[in-house]
């Protein structure tokens, strides 16, 4: 099964093309990884996946649902959680108050209180500090509440866009674990991060994006070991 399919996706900014005729697919319950280097339009992806940029795409769907003409309001009803880089936190809101909004399209239940509570589950510190404001966390703790807002809407898939950008070693893996669990218990994800190591430690395969264009795929496990992976990516 298929959780997420793109054919022909293109995205411009005036008259430069950052994605160009991009087509990929997530399987149900694995991990994605985009690669490349800055600039190569990793982020413009996600966001056009998500429709917070225009774009044109051919085919968008999630599972048997279209949604190439959903906003990005109903992507989240529909069941895409996004973490955006840089996290985007309600800084002036407490931290519980944050996680709520990430459940805006749900109703207020047994089963939305049953989510809160397994999201402070996955990040105790969260819980801890659940009356804090949001902009009092440090960046790490900011990075968790934004995994968590998305988690709040029960997302099939979750898009996620440098997840590790600004963290300390220590909480690059407390992220990593994270993933691992989240995929583990079959989220499906698709990955922006500029941490290699992470990335494929993270994902099952990975798509590597050079000018806008997919210019490999394969294998996490062998993408880590291609000199040519390190030329795209890396720019050595």
């Amino acid at each position: 099964m298929t959780a997420l399919s793109v054919e022909g996706l293109t995205v411009h900014y005036g008259g430069v093309c950052a994605v160009r005729d991009l087509s990929f697919e997530v399987p149900a319950g694995e991990a994605i990884g985009v690669i490349g280097a800055n600039g190569a339009g990793k982020t413009s992806t996600l966001k056009a996946v998500m429709g917070l940029i225009p774009r044109k795409v051919g085919k968008l769907r999630l599972g048997d649902l279209d949604l190439s003409r959903t906003s990005s309001r109903d992507m989240v009803r529909h069941g895409i959680g996004y973490v955006p880089e840089g996290r985007h936190v309600f800084a002036g809101l407490p931290v519980e108050k944050n996680l709520l909004l990430g459940a805006y399209a749900r109703k207020w239940n047994a089963e939305t209180r049953a989510t809160l509570a397994e999201v402070y589950e996955l990040f105790p510190v969260l819980g801890e500090m659940r009356h804090r404001l949001a902009g009092a966390l440090s960046g790490g703790q900011q990075q968790m509440l934004a995994i968590g807002r998305a988690l709040m809407s029960r997302p099939r898939l979750l898009l996620l866009d440098e997840p590790s950008m600004g963290l300390s070693p220590k909480l690059v893996e407390d992220i990593l674990a994270v993933l691992l669990r989240l995929r583990g218990e079959g989220l499906s994800l698709l990955l922006v991060e500029q941490n290699a190591k992470l990335t494929f430690e993270a994902t099952s395969s990975c798509l590597v994006v050079e000018n806008g264009e997919v210019a490999m795929r394969d294998t996490s496990e062998k993408l880590r070991h291609d000199p040519r992976v390190r030329q795209i990516y890396l720019g050595l």
